[in-house]
């Protein structure tokens, strides 16, 4: 890895010393890309799954071992040397993109390297964000993980046995996080147990792992089918179900009952700076614990104001808590009896804002998009979510909703959550900048989720001009989803901050949203597990509407939203602070023309 760092430091030499028939910027500019993708390239090595994600499928057999030292070695190796690399770019002589990207090479290398200093992978598993769970998802064969040639289907069971030595790794670790306190709370562990357990037992026909036989290429030579038939039999048989009773085993027995019965992560040895570097590293800010705390108590009062309006609209008489209520238990919320009508509910949803969307955006992506149910194995801790398509648009964004129990699907939010995962909201956001010609390659797949996630929240507002929020119940979902992220602000600082329990956490949240009890439990429970992440929504979204109305304001009649939201979505996943800089120079220079 030094040799090729040292390369790219070389390349940026060459350019800018020998090549006289070129200016000196352009000599920069061009060392500077090979820096980039140079980056880019052994992120790849690094971070495979990453590279499959993005439909790189060079890597597709690999898996390493995050957790081993030598790892983190080669890791911490990587993001220093490119920092250093760094500092030998001469900035004024790169063009404003470019700028861009030094500074966004300079945040990332700087907050994974800080990231680094923290024990965390003594907690690897959990419910809802560990590496298991986005490998499982891997292996129905209908995600990233391609399952097109013969060689596919071989690559898949060489990352197969990689990852089990990695899960192998995870069970160490947690040993010996239980000696040194590094430990999940006991409801987490709770629900962690059920997600091996289901991929333990039953059929090897019938199993996730080994759905990708069931579908072979009808090109594929019958002796290959045999053996990879053979191959995959083996493999969920003889190596991942019993690889999963153990862990679940293991869980069950033994670290279940070392659980924590805290719940914040400041009750661990990772203490108050862990949560520290979480918000910095999820806001993109340097906002304390206490800023964030009162900012939550301030939107969910204002809310809830807007939310009591609604209540009366529609004629409730009761106080706002009894609406919320009425609202999860309203009969006429929930008409579906097939899950397939919930798809195509949305599919409606979609239809219904087409002829809208040239209003608020001049650029769109090509890359398609298609509505699916969330996996069963991970359907019932899984909030919906959105998975990006690739690079080169083959394999469509995917927008995922868990249907656990159709009977009990309350569409109230549904509206505003389409909006929020798919359009325009991820889907937009990812796949522009992935179809982006003038973004680096690592820029394309950067993710930031103050940016990323306060987008997605921003463009929740966006329902009535795109001809959605007709219902005054639907409406009433996009209050209920915005304070929702409102309340996120209070209970995540309550809970790693500030002592709150589960409990308290989970009152709070009953008191002042519409949310299902088990739904909120789920929440709260994800908070727990990743700190500071839930604060990214809010503090996204505010700076976003922030940035707006202070164009509108200096621009007056010269402001135009599309041209605005072009402003944003081209950077593609950055800082905010370097977002703000961006607004603002756009602002200064769109008022010069004007």
């Amino acid at each position: 890895m030094k040799r090729l760092l040292q390369l790219s430091l070389l390349v940026f030499v060459v350019y800018a010393c020998k090549e006289p028939s070129k200016s000196t910027s352009q000599s920069v500019s061009e060392g500077f890309s090979q820096l980039l993708e140079a980056y880019s390239e052994e992120g790849y090595k690094l971070e495979p799954l990453q590279a499959t994600a993005a439909g790189d499928y060079r890597y597709n057999m690999r898996f390493p071992n995050v957790l081993s030292a030598s790892y983190k070695t080669k890791k911490r190796a990587y993001y220093e040397t490119y920092l250093e690399a760094l500092q030998h770019i001469d900035t004024t002589k790169l063009t404003e993109t470019e700028r861009m990207s030094k500074a966004v090479l300079e945040w990332d290398c700087t907050i994974h390297l800080e990231g680094m200093a923290f024990q965390k992978d003594l907690m690897p598993i959990d419910q809802m964000w560990s590496r298991n769970l986005d490998f499982n998802q891997l292996a129905s064969g209908t995600n990233a993980q391609p399952f097109k040639t013969v060689t596919d289907y071989e690559n898949w069971l060489e990352r197969v046995d990689q990852y089990l030595l990695w899960l192998k790794a995870a069970q160490r670790n947690m040993e010996s996080g239980m000696t040194k306190g590094y430990v999940l709370p006991k409801a987490l562990i709770k629900k962690v147990i059920p997600q091996f357990e289901s991929l333990a037992t039953g059929a090897v026909e019938t199993h996730l792992y080994y759905t990708p036989v069931t579908a072979f290429p009808d090109a594929f030579p019958e002796a290959d089918k045999a053996r990879i038939t053979a191959a995959y039999k083996t493999m969920v048989a003889d190596k991942l179900m019993p690889a999963y009773a153990a862990m679940a085993s293991f869980l069950k027995d033994t670290y279940l009952p070392a659980g924590r019965d805290t719940d914040g992560i400041n009750a661990t040895p990772l203490g108050d700076a862990y949560y520290k570097h979480q918000i910095k590293r999820y806001t993109t800010t340097n906002m304390t614990a206490d800023e964030i705390h009162a900012l939550g108590l301030k939107e969910v009062a204002r809310i809830k104001a807007a939310m009591e309006a609604v209540k009366k609209e529609v004629g409730f008489t009761g106080d706002l808590k009894a609406f919320f209520n009425h609202v999860r238990t309203h009969k006429a919320l929930m008409p579906f009896t097939e899950r397939s009508q919930v798809i195509a509910f949305y599919d409606s949803i979609h239809k219904v804002m087409q002829p809208q969307i040239n209003t608020l955006f001049g650029t769109q992506p090509k890359t398609p998009f298609e509505v699916r149910r969330t996996e069963p194995f991970r359907e019932h801790s899984a909030a919906a979510n959105y998975s990006p398509g690739s690079l080169d648009g083959a394999r469509p964004g995917i927008f995922y909703t868990p249907i656990p129990d159709v009977r009990h699907y309350n569409l109230f939010d549904k509206e505003d959550l389409f909006l929020h995962e798919a359009i325009p909201g991820h889907h937009f956001q990812i796949s522009l900048a992935q179809e982006s010609e003038t973004l680096p390659k690592f820029r394309k797949t950067l993710w930031y989720s103050a940016y990323g996630e306060g987008w997605a929240l921003y463009t929740e507002a966006m329902g009535k001009t795109l001809g959605l929020y007709k219902d005054p119940y639907q409406y009433f979902g996009m209050l209920s989803a915005e304070i929702h992220r409102a309340i996120r602000l209070v209970v995540d600082t309550g809970l790693h901050a500030k002592g709150w329990t589960r409990e308290q956490a989970i009152a709070y949240s009953l008191e002042n949203e519409a949310e299902a009890e088990a739904d909120i439990i789920s929440e709260i429970e994800r908070y727990m597990a990743n700190p500071g992440q839930a604060l990214s929504y809010k503090i996204g979204q505010l700076k976003l509407i922030a940035l707006r109305t202070k164009a509108q304001t200096i621009l007056g009649d010269a402001f135009d939203i599309k041209a605005f939201h072009h402003q944003v979505l081209e950077t593609g996943c950055i800082p905010l602070q370097l977002l703000e800089q961006k607004i603002n120079r756009w602002i200064a220079s769109y008022k010069h023309k004007a």
